[in-house]
C-alpha cells in the first residue's frame, strides 16, 4: 500500500511553544481551517486525540469530516469510556457520514491515574484483555447480519444486533504501545500498529515483534506500521538546530503546564513503556541516526509523541523515507507551531517524499541522499545561545 501521511487535530491555535486560548477550549474557525488545511495539502489522516477532561473525539471527528473532502479522520478510544455495541454503532455511524473516512485508534491506557479519573481500575495486562475483546466485539458488529451473544471476563450481553454498517464493510483498526501485550494484540488483531519515533535498529526490533505477533496469531497479512515524528524544519540544516535550540527554550519554560491534548507534567516518571522507553533513549545521546532529536523528549518528560527530526527539507525527506525503508506506510508529523508547521509540510515535505517513491516505483535513480547531521559540515549547537 502506498505511504500516507498523518497529522493531529487542534481545536485551537494553543501551542507548546506559544501562550494562547485555554488548550482545551475549541475555536470552530480554526478548527475548520486547520481541518481544510490539511485536507488541501494532501494529508490522508488526522488523529482526533483523546484525554479524560478534554473535547469528545466523535463531535470534533464529525466536524472535520462535514467541512473536508478526502482526508480520513482517525477517532481515538479508550475502551473503558464507551460500551463496544455503542461504539460499533457510533463509528459506523460516522463511516458513513464521511464516506468511509474513519479509522479509530484504540489507547488501552497507559497511566493509571489517568483511567482512573473516568472509573477505570483494571491493571494494564487486564487492559489489553479488554481491548482484545473490544476489537473483536467491533468486528463481529460490523460484519454479522444475525444477533449474537457475548460473554466474557469483560462483556457480557445477548441478542445484539448492529443495523448501522460501515461503508466498505468495517473500520480499520489502530493500536499502538510498546509492551509485550501491546505487541501481542495488536499483532494479532489491528489493521495498524503504531509507534513512536525511535531510531531505525529500534523501530526495526519493534516492527520484527509485531510481525511475529501476527504470525502467530496465524495472520496472512501484517498490520500498517504508522511511526510518528515533531520535525522542526527550516531552509537549511543550520537554520534548522537553531531553530531547534529556541524550540527547547520554551518548552522547558512551559514545564509544569498543560499543552495542547496532554495532561500537565508531573514530577513522577511515566508508567507507560513507550515514553519509558524514549527517555531511555534519550540518556545516550542527543541525535540519533540522520537527524532525530531527544532533548525535546526529556524537556517534555516524553508526554506522548515527542521524538523530533531536525533539518532541512531535503533532510526531512531523507529521515522519513529512511523509516519508509524499514516498513513504516504511515508517517505521522506534527509540530510545534501547529498550523504553520502543517502548511510547511505540505509544501515541502508530502510532495517531496512523494515524488521520491514516484521515482523509485519508476524504476528511476536519485542523487545520493545528503549526510545526516553527525556526518554533514553542519554545526549542531551543544547549547541554545
Amino acid at each position: 500500500m502506498p505511504t500516507e501521511f498523518i497529522s493531529l487535530t487542534f481545536n485551537n491555535s494553543a501551542t507548546e511553544i506559544a501562550t494562547g486560548p485555554n488548550p482545551t477550549g475549541i475555536d470552530p474557525q480554526y478548527l475548520v481551517r486547520y481541518a481544510r488545511t490539511l485536507d488541501e495539502y494532501g494529508f490522508n489522516y488526522t488523529l482526533v486525540p483523546y484525554g479524560s477532561g478534554s473535547y469528545d473525539p466523535f463531535t470534533i471527528g464529525a466536524t472535520i469530516a462535514a467541512v473536508t473532502k478526502n482526508i480520513s479522520v482517525i477517532i481515538a478510544l479508550r475502551p473503558n469510556t464507551m460500551y463496544p455495541t455503542v461504539a460499533a454503532k457510533a463509528l459506523a455511524t460516522l463511516d458513513q457520514l464521511s464516506s468511509g473516512r474513519v479509522v479509530v485508534h484504540f489507547i488501552a491506557g497507559g497511566s493509571d491515574a489517568e483511567q482512573a479519573k473516568e472509573g477505570d481500575f483494571l491493571s494494564k495486562d487486564e487492559r489489553y484483555g479488554r481491548l482484545e475483546d473490544y476489537i473483536k466485539i467491533l468486528r463481529r458488529a460490523w460484519q454479522s447480519a444475525e444477533p449474537f451473544d457475548w460473554e466474557s471476563k469483560y462483556y457480557t450481553f445477548k441478542g445484539f444486533s448492529n443495523q448501522v454498517r460501515p461503508t466498505k464493510g468495517t473500520i480499520p483498526v489502530s493500536v499502538g504501545g510498546s509492551s509485550p501485550e501491546a505487541y501481542r494484540v495488536g499483532g494479532s488483531l489491528a489493521d495498524i500498529f503504531g509507534l513512536w519515533g525511535e531510531p531505525l535498529k529500534e523501530t526495526k526490533e519493534q516492527i520484527d515483534r509485531i510481525y511475529a505477533e501476527a504470525e502467530k496469531a496465524g495472520r496472512t497479512d501484517r498490520p500498517r506500521i504508522w511511526v510518528t515524528f515533531r520535525p522542526i524544519l527550516a531552509e537549511t540544516d543550520d537554520l534548522a538546530w537553531q531553530k531547534a535550540y529556541r524550540y527547547l527554550d520554551l518548552l522547558k519554560g512551559n514545564q509544569g503546564k498543560a499543552g495542547p491534548n496532554l495532561a500537565p507534567q508531573t514530577n513522577s516518571g511515566p508508567q507507560n513503556v513507550g515514553s519509558q522507553r524514549l527517555l531511555d533513549i534519550a540518556s545516550r545521546g542527543e541525535v540519533q541516526d540522520r537527524a532525530l532529536w531527544y532533548p525535546t523528549v526529556t524537556a517534555t518528560g516524553a508526554r506522548g509523541a515527542s521524538t523530533a527530526l531536525v533539518g532541512s527539507p531535503q533532510t526531512l525527506s531523507d529521515s522519513i523515507l529512511d523509516y519508509v525503508d524499514l516498513g513504516c506506510e504511515l508517517i505521522s508529523i506534527r509540530g510545534y507551531d501547529n498550523y504553520n508547521d502543517a502548511v510547511d509540510y505540505g509544501r515541502y515535505i508530502l510532495p517531496k517524499v512523494r515524488a521520491e517513491l514516484d521515482k523509485r516505483e519508476k524504476g528511476e535513480t536519485s542523487a545520493a541522499p545528503e549526510p545526516s547531521a553527525k556526518e554533514s559540515n553542519v554545526v549542531v549547537p551543544a547549547e541554545s545561545g
